[in-house]
C-alpha cells in the first residue's frame, strides 16, 4: 500500500498531521509515481530529490502510466486541492 493511500484514509478521518506535511507527502508521492515512469523533471526541487538518471521522457503526456497510477495521481491531485497545496 502506497503511502497517499495511508494519507487520504488520514485525511477521510480528518487526522492527517499538519498540511504542510500532508501537502509535502502528497507531492513527493504524485512525484514518485512519475520517477518510476521515466519521466524527466524540470524543477530544481524535484531534480534534488527524484534526480533525472535514466529518464526518458520530457513531457508527463508521454509518461506510460497505467490505469491504477492515473487513478492516484488524479486521487492526489483532488487532495492537494482540496488542502488548497501549491502544485
Amino acid at each position: 500500500m502506497r503511502t497517499t493511500a495511508i494519507s487520504a484514509v488520514l485525511l477521510l478521518l480528518g487526522t492527517v498531521p499538519s498540511m504542510a506535511q500532508s501537502c509535502d507527502e502528497f507531492w513527493y508521492q504524485r512525484n514518485m509515481i512519475y520517477k518510476e515512469a521515466g519521466y524527466c523533471f524540470k524543477t530544481a526541487a524535484a531534480i534534488k530529490n527524484f534526480g533525472n538518471a535514466g529518464c526518458k521522457f520530457d513531457d508527463q503526456a508521454d509518461v506510460p502510466l497505467s490505469a491504477r497510477d492515473r487513478a492516484e495521481i488524479a486521487s492526489i491531485k483532488k487532495m492537494e486541492r482540496a488542502m488548497g497545496c501549491s502544485q
